[in-house]
């Protein structure tokens, strides 16, 4: 009986030979199987790096600086209303039942990172997004649990923003909820010269309870697969010559689940848009560069749901 490689961890266990028997847990020094992190050399971020763990704000600030490889696990809760920016080679992983509360992390003007497990919740607007990549390429986002509330907008800006032309981006298994701007990726409408060769992976992702943002997605290439919706204001946003590849995605409770503004395109297949449509152009972004498996919109639900956000064992 032939096997293929799982998708990208939807649980604890990978599949990680065509024989059954073998397979492996999460361990801190895995690095991304999917996406545009695979390309350009892979994103394998402090794997074979010494490992540290934190438990202050201090601690953490201090264990993310510099470009060795390097692996901080976060233990506890962290508090503070500050972001932490980590050099190259790192892995940032959250043990179980860890947290950090008005700590973001920015990713910029750097390379090779890992955000694994990491639940990140109420960054204040003051201080950043809750997770931002800016200027930086070949950045790996999983299992990462992003939200703050519905009570403030102002308060807090955006859950996760992939800015300034990152490339080499893939989010998996993530879940992005109870917030009001979900996702910015591509910075402004002004901004295509340095945008357009945005390259983002979405995969296995579950997004609920968003005003905005889900994503909103300028210039750039986006595949965007295997993800659920539900109860989001918005959807789908594909702006400003945007190209998105959306295959086999799941959307309850909005009535705009994929559209355009300023010319975005996108080319859509397999997604069930619950009772809406889909009104964006078509675009040209037909083929992702990589290999890849995807479920059937009918299975993504009961894969992507429970098992999306801080669900790793470290």
């Amino acid at each position: 009986m032939k096997w293929t490689l799982s998708l990208f961890a939807l649980t604890a266990i990978q599949v990680i030979s065509a024989a059954p028997s073998i397979v492996k847990r999460a361990t801190v020094n895995d690095v991304a199987t999917l996406g545009y992190a695979t390309l350009n050399g892979g994103t394998t971020g402090g794997s074979g790096g010494p490992t540290t763990t934190v438990t202050t704000l201090a601690a953490l600030t201090s264990a993310v600086l510099g470009d060795a490889k390097k692996i901080i696990l976060i233990s506890g809760t962290i508090t503070g209303n500050v972001v932490v920016r980590p050099g190259a080679n790192t892995s940032i992983i959250g043990k179980t039942g860890s947290s950090l509360v008005g700590v973001g992390i920015r990713i910029i003007d750097t390379q090779n990172v890992i955000v694994r497990n990491v639940k990140i919740s109420k960054v204040l607007a003051e201080a950043g997004d809750a997770l931002a990549v800016q200027a930086a390429h070949q950045v790996w986002i999983d299992h990462v649990d992003l939200s703050s509330d519905r009570d403030h907008d102002k308060v807090y800006d955006g859950l996760l923003d992939l800015t300034h032309g990152v490339t080499g981006i893939t989010v998996t298994n993530s879940k992005l909820h109870t917030h009001w701007k979900g996702s910015l990726i591509g910075h402004s409408d002004s901004n295509g010269a340095e945008d357009t060769p945005i390259t983002v992976t979405l995969a296995s992702n579950y997004w609920f309870d968003l005003s905005s943002r889900t994503p909103s997605f300028r210039f750039g290439h986006g595949h965007i697969f295997n993800n659920v919706f539900d109860d989001n204001d918005d959807g789908i946003n594909t702006r400003d010559g945007a190209q998105l590849l959306v295959e086999n995605n799941v959307w309850t409770g909005t009535d705009k689940p994929l559209y355009s503004t300023d010319a975005g395109f996108a080319v859509a297949t397999g997604n069930d848009f619950g009772g809406a449509a889909n009104t964006a152009p078509t675009g040209s972004f037909t083929s992702a560069p990589y290999s890849y498996s995807k479920l059937a919109a009918s299975a993504v639900r009961a894969a992507v749901v429970s098992t999306a956000g801080q669900t790793l064992a470290f």
